[in-house]
């Protein structure tokens, strides 16, 4: 089991309101209109067209006579079914992917055109293999209202709100010269990052004043910087012929803590020339990540957690209830306990688990330093006096994780993917073992189902690095599955 270290936030993830340039002067942020959250627009999308979806069925099974106490549940059934291939056909295509504001009109018709061909043509080869079920005329209402309609309101509706949510990720822009304002400027401008500060190269010249954002320190504080700071990606934004050696170093150094780097496409200021796959270098940079890039399994590894999550939360009602009721009961303290984890990328979040310990357990755990079992930063004891008696069995059999489906639903967490850690244990890592930070964290992974806690922290480290270098849905499956007889028999547990 994960250990219960404090709920407090450290330095080396949660940073405070403003930021601090070079002389030390808080720069606080311009407060402009409110905006939306990111990704309310994608999921706003999604809505309506089901709703459409639906809409446009029900109509068409009204209209031709279908519609009618003894067939209602054939039309139920013909909504659903087109419910789930619009949902699995648009995951695969990453079609309310967060960033879809910053696709080309053509994308979005190609996209919307095959999801709605996929729907038609599902529904179509249904009527022919059970007549009796799939009756309704649908083909004709799906091309000729659904998707239009569709179409036009994702292009001239839910595009330009998504234009208006806030920037969803975090950037660090190494360097100060003419490339690196230029970027921050564009990224501004595109609104969709949010610009932490700059970081400059020993023979930048550049005017502070003139950036978009604080100056953060020099490269030598680079490794100081990422380890103290959740930022989704390095746009290292130098002069490749002055500058190379420096920026190779901030390359190599992006590596080793897993996080996403971006380099410029061109050496040279073009003012005409564009280049022939312009979608490639949109920002003018090459983008490059310590991970193998697979959106579309990706999309697909989010649904299974959606649909996992939600399907067990409802199955599990009556033990989660039977569970809550005997904590309150058998101990003093709340019923769940909230942890400040360490999520992808650095960035913090609570992680929900029941309460296994007894209320002052963090100040207990101080006293018990002296007898951790486990190597590394990680506390662990075998007969920890610290867990309530019901504690020990909820945790025996990982009974105390199952809130964290609803941190899976909340897209903090995903089914498979290596434990979330406290922020102490962060700051303690070494920079090869902050990569296990590069992917969404999870509530099983290889070191679950490989001992637990009977294997070192560093054997702990090389296992979720090899999961996360060789990861893909098989595997996730694979791993899944082996779960299952770890959590049945308790192996490895404490």
């Amino acid at each position: 089991m994960d250990t219960m270290s404090g709920a407090t936030a450290s330095a080396a993830v949660v940073g405070a309101p403003g930021s601090a340039n070079a002389q030390g002067q808080v720069i606080e942020e311009v407060q402009g209109p409110p905006k939306l959250a990111p990704g309310s627009a994608a999921k706003l999308n999604l809505t309506v067209d089901l709703v459409l979806l639906s809409s446009v069925l029900v109509g068409s099974a009204w209209l031709s006579g279908q519609l009618s106490a003894e067939s209602g549940w054939k039309v139920s059934g013909l909504v659903l079914a087109a419910w789930v291939v619009w949902i699995v056909t648009g995951t695969a295509l990453c079609l309310y992917d967060s960033r879809f504001a910053e696709r080309s009109k053509l994308d979005h018709v190609a996209l919307v055109s095959v999801t709605t061909l996929a729907v038609v043509t599902v529904l179509t080869l249904g009527s022919v293999a059970v007549p009796t079920v799939v009756t309704s005329p649908v083909v004709g209402p799906l091309l000729f209202i659904f998707w239009p309609v569709t179409l036009l309101l994702r292009l001239f509706v839910f595009r330009p709100v998504a234009s208006q949510e806030r920037p969803m990720d975090a950037v660090l822009i190494v360097g100060t010269g003419a490339m690196g304002r230029y970027t921050g400027e564009d990224l501004a401008n595109r609104g969709r990052r949010q610009i932490l500060g700059y970081v400059r190269f020993h023979d930048d010249n550049g005017s502070v004043g003139e950036l978009p954002g604080p100056v953060m320190g020099s490269v030598d504080d680079l490794e100081h910087i990422l380890r103290n700071t959740a930022v989704d990606e390095v746009y290292i934004a130098g002069n490749t012929l002055k500058q190379g050696e420096s920026m190779q170093a901030a390359i190599k150094l992006a590596e080793r803590f897993g996080v996403p780097f971006a380099l410029p496409a061109h050496s040279f200021r073009l003012d005409r020339a564009r280049p022939v796959e312009r979608r490639a270098v949109a920002d003018g940079f090459l983008h490059f990540a310590a991970v193998s890039p697979k959106p579309h399994q990706m999309a697909m590894k989010r649904l299974f957690d959606i649909c996992v999550s939600a399907a067990a939360l409802w199955a599990l009602l009556p033990l989660l209830g039977m569970v809550a009721l005997a904590v309150k009961f058998t101990s003093k303290g709340p019923i769940f306990f909230k942890q400040l984890r360490v999520g992808q990328n650095g960035k913090p979040f609570y992680m929900l688990k029941f309460r296994s310990m007894v209320v002052n357990a963090e100040e207990l755990k101080e006293k018990l330093a002296a007898l951790n079992e486990q190597t590394g930063p990680v506390f662990k004891m075998k007969h920890d006096p610290r867990i309530t008696g019901i504690g020990r069995f909820i945790r025996k059999f990982s009974i105390d994780e199952l809130p964290q489906f609803i941190n899976v639903l909340r897209g903090e967490m995903s089914i498979v993917g290596p434990r979330p850690p406290v922020p102490t244990e962060v700051a303690k890592y070494e920079t090869w073992q902050r990569r296990r930070l590069s992917v969404r964290p999870g509530l099983t992974c290889i070191w679950q189902v490989s001992g637990r806690n009977q294997i070192s922290f560093e054997e702990w480290m090389y296992l979720d690095m090899q999961y996360i270098d060789h990861w893909s849905l098989t595997s996730d499956l694979r791993l899944l599955l082996q779960t299952v007889p770890v959590v049945l028999t308790g192996r490895g547990a404490s």
